[in-house]
């Protein structure tokens, strides 16, 4: 297969599970790129046309792939599954519409479609669960990596609402009201006990408690209506970060220490102040809640923020150390960049290397 970065365009790209590597799909092929030490892993491309989705399972041979651009690979509504090792597609699953995305672990491949979520068992590709959703053009899905739960998210069947599956006790808990306007994003840390997401309106993130759907922090974003790209925990059983990236170009990190809900606002400042662990700063006006809006003052702001050079699409990841914060942009750039775990703030950037030049078309 020859060189096409002369004529290649960005379409896709994905973390692997646990951040180490991650793959984009472009009109020429897919290309793997290792994190930490930066660097291209193998490419597969040629003139057969392009991937639009690559996802990975974490660092095996087995990859799942789907045509995209303006001249697929494969037909848009099929999810191929590559074996790298063979150099060729081993398995496929077909669909009456386009695939919106995939997800895998290593007993489970979950696609998503505009309307329904479907589950595979990975070793024989039969179906062995159809979730119907609301409308999903976005593909939103979360599934735990962690071979301890098998977890998966995805949007209900109203608006602003999440249906979570807790496969491993067969029990389907709701959470009704994860937001008051329409789901733009999702994430579940990797063992799945916790859920993140986040509306249309973008200007804050819930996390939730997946075993029984209780909301366990607000964090705010900002105040402006934004589009949220990515949401990501950090590694670990009991993720201590939370990295939010949107169109406004500041990648914002989060401490997850949820305070408890009866918790007076008045006293958060105060505790904030006694408190030696991390935590996320809250309006320094707060007490002034009993005549403005409770639920801003009540959020948590950014505990660490990272400025990109541009508003760019891209998505967020942690590195090997919790307080290194990796940021894929779709223009073809890979950031790594570190935060102070006690003091927060900005964030200085340790690695910035372009690995395609030219501008992405998603």
């Amino acid at each position: 297969m020859g060189d096409n970065s002369s004529s290649n365009e960005l379409l896709g790209v994905t973390f692997n599970q646990d951040f180490g590597c991650f793959a984009c799909g472009t009109s020429t092929g897919f290309r793997v790129y290792n994190c930490e030490p930066f660097g291209e892993t193998f490419r597969r491309e040629s003139n057969e046309g392009g991937i639009a989705i690559v996802e990975m399972l974490f660092r095996c041979n087995i990859l799942a792939i789907v045509g995209g651009g303006s001249s697929p690979r494969y037909n848009p509504n099929k999810v191929m599954i590559w074996d790298d090792h063979q150099g060729r597609c081993i398995g496929e699953l077909t669909f009456k519409s386009q695939v919106r995305n995939v997800k895998l672990r290593r007993d489970r491949i979950v696609v998503a479609l505009e309307h329904k979520v479907l589950v595979y068992n990975f070793a024989d590709l039969k179906l062995v669960h159809p979730i119907d959703t609301m409308t999903n053009p976005n593909g939103l899905i979360a599934l735990s990596a962690s071979a301890d739960q098998t977890v998966l998210a995805c949007p209900g069947l109203t608006s602003g609402q999440v249906r979570i599956e807790l496969y491993d006790v067969q029990r389907t808990k709701w959470v009704h009201n994860a937001h008051s306007s329409p789901l733009a994003c999702m994430a579940l840390s990797l063992n799945g006990k916790l859920l993140a997401t986040a509306s249309e309106r973008g200007t804050l993130v819930r996390i939730h408690a997946t075993q029984d759907g209780t909301r366990l922090q607000e964090l705010r974003r900002g105040a402006d209506p934004a589009r949220i790209y990515s949401l990501a925990f950090s590694k670990g059983n009991q993720p201590d970060w939370l990295a939010v990236s949107s169109d406004k170009g500041t990648v914002h990190v989060f401490s997850l220490q949820p305070r408890s809900p009866a918790t007076d606002l008045s006293s958060l400042a105060a505790r904030q102040d006694n408190d030696n662990t991390a935590k996320n700063p809250v309006s320094p006006i707060s007490f002034v809640s009993s005549w403005l809006p409770v639920p801003y003052f009540a959020s948590e702001r950014s505990f660490a923020q990272f400025k990109l050079p541009e508003a760019t699409r891209s998505i967020v990841g942690f590195g090997p150390q919790q307080t290194t914060l990796l940021v894929v942009s779709t223009t073809g750039t890979f950031y790594s960049a570190t935060f102070d775990a006690d003091k927060g703030g900005n964030c200085h950037q340790q690695n910035l290397s372009s690995f395609l030049q030219k501008k992405q078309v998603f």
